[in-house]
């Protein structure tokens, strides 16, 4: 693959190199250098001989100027030039990557310090100069975060900015006397002006792609913010990855400000963000976090594209890791040794090492694994000028490209490159685990030194309330604590006195406390939990509020454990359920399954099961804080069924060994709870499966899906199950076919032929809806419900069969004497929607609008507002509903029962009663 010279297939030579020699030189072959050898031709020699610094940026801009060129059109063609050069350089002379990132970062600093002084002569023209307080002119800083702080940019990388101005105040307005407006809004027109001119394409391309979502409070935030407003977002909302990315900042322009010392006034600010006085344990279950969410990006990138596995920058082994590697051990110690704090990667990689947090042979290693990866990462953006990490490969088309890269990384062929590109991947992955790994952390990180003592746990029972000192007392002398790492052991004793110490202020209560001994005492063998309390107070502090909150969520997390890291969110408690990120991120999961063979019955089962407990815990944890109401957790637990339906139907039909087409015919039509939006937690699934598939292999496929999706569904494996599966309600119930053709369902419900549905079936079919399957068949089904619904009926017969029904619900449901059931009793829950469907049925013929499946609260205002109830009655017993089925929820979350005395919820009962008698009376 790489015997023959790769260049030696482009069409044009370069016009920077002498062209000499057997084969055309390698900066030919570049694609991009071949676009802009021809459309450039007349320019290029505009750029001086060598590596452009300032000088020679400045002679080129001012010619290109001179040609007539405005200001944005210059700086593009420059960046065009500069990358030519660049290409050859680099690829034909060998040019040090210090000195190709260093130039494009210079290209930055120098595009954004004229597109600066550009808009602000055009601003102080319309509006007069911003000012301070004391009248001296206010200063706009450009921040460049990562790679342009560092002055690391690679060729064709975006630039991060933030913008900031160091004081509030107003302009001095216009000659006229015009024009004045506040400081912020006359740097808000600026950073528009500035993007203009630099990142917003034209013929020309861009000088660099903008990207400013680093800023405070991210794309919802302003686009500038003043410095007192990023101190106090620092101090108030700064999360932990933040401190990592403002580790490299630094003001890149305008010139005069970092040339005349003005920019240094954001260095009070962001280094004391950036660095704590203390050893900083707490970044590193950070930066797990933030890795992990990278790594998951990559891996769904790389999700059923194999070659995206390749991402010299974010997959396992590249450039990122480096990064985090040194600015975790930058961050941990910098707060008390400030000559760790400089950003550039190779040179904070040596100050490392000699402040002893790692050995010069590992850091020379990781320096000579960083400048091959991005060597690498150059050549794989010198092809097209993508901004892209990831080496063409996967493809039969990507071979020359592949081949070219190895050669001009120098080396003979495509297989040496590749078997180089592992063997210092695998270096830097393995040199990145053990640094977040528990041993090696407290040793780098406290420089060998001891940790201050543990509290012993004995010492601290003084300090606790009855209940909690008898549980901890237990723990001298249990086994599991017994046979705990001494680290583990110290977390351990930490985490009681920091919750004694919570309680004494009042911020848990007591039952928290034992709740949370009684939750983490199985759990003691797996040391990570107690690492991550400790690490992250607020994960702790959460943990404590949730499980005080209710006794439901101790029993969940004590099944699910793993669901904890769900706690460390920021995100958690402003979120809802979104479906299709739900469904989108397994089957990205899935897909990163099967690259690697890994994608058995047992690991989808495992898949499912984790994301699907994860996610009933976020509804949980808003749902205990107070985040919603019963209905939108009812509304997100039926959507997430929906999801799982969803996605293990698709599964198990692929994995169907009966299967006779790509995509199944067939509906799941959702009843009760699942069918109304009204799922709790812990609820069964009350469905049924339908077909229409003529091909005479379509009864035993079908039966097989729907056998192996139950399975699915209900299964325990080690991650627990998903569903309990009721199909009693499909025709003819228990003794009928698990999944029957959609006719024969249609005619059982409509009462066709001598085999027809009950009245209670009618019932259920009032809360019954489509729930996934051919989209021919949903409207279909709902066409089949509204005939059912809708169909003449003798009321005196319906209400006689209800009644009869009820009391039946009743007789298998007592309730002690004295007491009121919120479901069964009479005027309880039961009642209402009973009520409801006999409203349903009689009169949706004639009132169309009680056809939808909206609910029972909405029906009955529904109901109200169309005559069917007196005056007040639908609104009344609506309310009473809906309180009732707050009682039951909250009751269900603390595993209390719901039969109360029997005078509560007087008022609830009354109007529910009300409607009953309005109804059937």
């Amino acid at each position: 693959m790489g015997s023959s010279h790769p260049a030696a297939s482009a069409q044009e030579n370069t016009t920077s190199g002498d062209g000499s020699g057997e084969h055309p030189p390698l900066s030919a072959y570049s694609r991009f250098a071949q676009r802009l050898r021809r459309r450039y031709a007349g320019e290029l020699a505009l750029l001086p001989p060598g590596m452009p610094g300032r000088e020679a940026l400045t002679q080129a801009y001012d010619s290109l100027r001179a040609r007539g060129h405005d200001l944005g059109a210059a700086l593009r063609i420059l960046r065009q030039l500069v990358m030519e050069r660049l290409i050859v350089l680099d690829c034909d002379g060998g040019a040090s990557l210090a000195a190709v990132t260093g130039c494009k970062s210079e290209l930055a600093g120098f595009a954004l310090d004229l597109a600066c002084r550009d808009a602000e002569r055009e601003l102080d023209v319309q509006h007069g100069a911003p000012r301070t307080p004391e009248g001296e002119r206010a200063q706009l800083w450009i921040v460049g975060m990562g790679k342009l702080g560092a002055r690391e940019l690679n060729v064709s990388s975006d630039i991060d900015l933030i913008y900031v101005y160091d004081q509030d105040g107003e302009t001095d307005g216009a000659p006229d006397g015009r024009g004045r407006i506040t400081n912020h809004e006359y740097f808000a027109k600026a950073v528009k002006i500035i993007y203009m001119l630099v990142g917003e394409p034209t013929e020309h391309g861009f000088v660099f792609r903008v990207d400013t979502a680093l800023r405070p409070n991210g794309n919802s935030g302003p686009p500038v913010v003043s410095l007192g407003a990023l101190e106090e977002y620092f101090m108030v909302q700064g999360r932990e990855w933040e401190r990592f990315a403002w580790l490299k900042s630094r003001v890149v322009a305008p010139r005069a400000a970092v040339d005349g010392g003005s920019a240094q006034g954001l260095r009070g600010t962001v280094l004391p963000f950036v660095f704590r006085r203390y050893l900083d344990y707490n970044v590193f279950d950070s930066l797990r976090v933030l890795h992990k969410q990278i790594r998951d990006h990559a891996a769904k990138r790389s999700a059923g594209r194999p070659e995206r596995a390749n991402d010299v920058k974010l997959s396992r082994g590249g450039i990122r890791e480096i990064e985090f590697t040194v600015q975790l051990l930058q961050v941990v110690r910098g707060g008390q040794f400030p000559e760790l704090r400089t950003r550039p990667t190779l040179q904070a990689l040596q100050r490392v090492a000699a402040a002893g947090l790692m050995p010069q042979a590992t850091a020379d290693a990781l320096a000579s694994a960083y400048t091959f990866l991005r060597r690498v990462e150059h050549r794989i953006q010198y092809l097209d000028d993508q901004q892209t990490h990831v080496l063409p490969m996967g493809r039969a088309s990507d071979d020359g490209d592949l081949a070219w890269i190895a050669e001009a990384m120098g080396f003979a062929d495509c297989c040496a490159f590749l078997h180089e590109l592992d063997r210092q991947r695998e270096f830097v992955a393995q040199e990145f685990d053990t640094l977040l790994g528990g041993a090696t952390e407290c040793k780098r990180c406290n420089g060998g030194g001891k940790a201050a003592a543990a509290p012993d746990l004995e010492t601290l029972l003084e300090q606790l309330p009855p209940q909690l000192r008898e549980r901890v007392a237990q723990w001298a002398r249990h086994p599991r604590v017994l046979a705990l790492r001494e680290d583990a052991r110290a977390r351990l004793a930490r985490l009681v006195a920091r919750t004694a110490q919570w309680l004494e202020e009042g911020r848990v209560g007591e039952l928290a406390a034992v709740r949370m001994a009684d939750w983490i005492e199985p759990l003691l063998r797996r040391a990570s939990y107690l690492a991550l309390l400790w690490e992250r107070p607020s994960v702790h502090e959460r943990l404590l509020r949730l499980l005080g909150a209710a006794r439901w969520p101790a029993r969940y997390l004590l099944q699910h454990p793993g669901v904890i890291d769900e706690l460390a969110s920021e995100q958690l408690l402003s979120e809802r359920f979104s479906a299709r990120d739900f469904e989108k991120d397994l089957e990205d999961r899935r897909r990163a399954l099967q690259i690697t063979g890994e994608d058995d019955d047992e690991a989808l089962l495992n898949l499912l099961r984790r994301a699907h407990h994860a996610e009933v815990f976020r509804t949980l944890a808003r749902d205990v804080e107070g985040r919603l109401t019963v209905e939108q957790v009812a509304d997100d637990l039926s959507a997430l069924a929906d999801s799982v339906l969803r996605v293990t139907a698709r599964w198990c039909w692929q994995r169907l060994k009966q299967r006779h087409r790509e995509t199944p015919q067939f509906g799941i039509i959702g009843y009760g709870k699942l069918g109304g939006k009204e799922l709790g937690y812990g609820s069964d699934l009350d469905i049924v499966f339908v077909y229409e598939d003529e091909d005479e292999r379509a009864p035993e496929a079908y039966g097989a899906l729907v056998r192996k999706l139950i399975n699915w569904l209900s299964t325990k494996t080690a991650e627990g199950d998903l569903f309990e599966i009721d199909t009693a309600l499909r025709p003819n119930g228990s003794s009928g076919l698990l999944i029957t053709t959609f006719q024969a369902y249609a005619n059982y419900q409509q009462q066709r032929g001598s085999n027809t549905a009950w009245t209670w079936e009618h019932q259920a079919m009032t809360r019954a809806r489509f729930v996934l399957g051919m989209e021919s068949l949903a409207p279909r089904f709902d066409a089949v419900r509204e005939a059912v619904i809708t169909a003449p009926r003798d009321h005196a017969a319906l209400r006689k069969e209800i009644v009869a029904m009820r009391e039946k619900v009743a007789a298998a449901r007592p309730v002690k004497p004295g007491r009121f059931d919120v479901k069964h009793s009479p005027g309880g829950m039961v009642d209402a929607e009973f009520a409801v469907q006999y409203l349903v049925l009689s009169q949706s013929g004639r009132h169309r609008e009680l056809i939808p499946n909206v609910g029972n609260i909405a029906l009955l205002g529904r109901a109200e507002a169309a005559g069917l109830l007196p005056a007040g009655v639908g609104e009344n017993a609506a309310q009473a509903y809906r309180e009732l089925r707050r009682v039951q929820h909250q009751a269900r979350l603390n595993e209390e029962p719901t039969q109360l005395p029997e005078d509560a919820l007087a008022p609830q009962r009354e109007a529910v009663l009300a409607l009953w008698r309005a109804v059937f009376d």
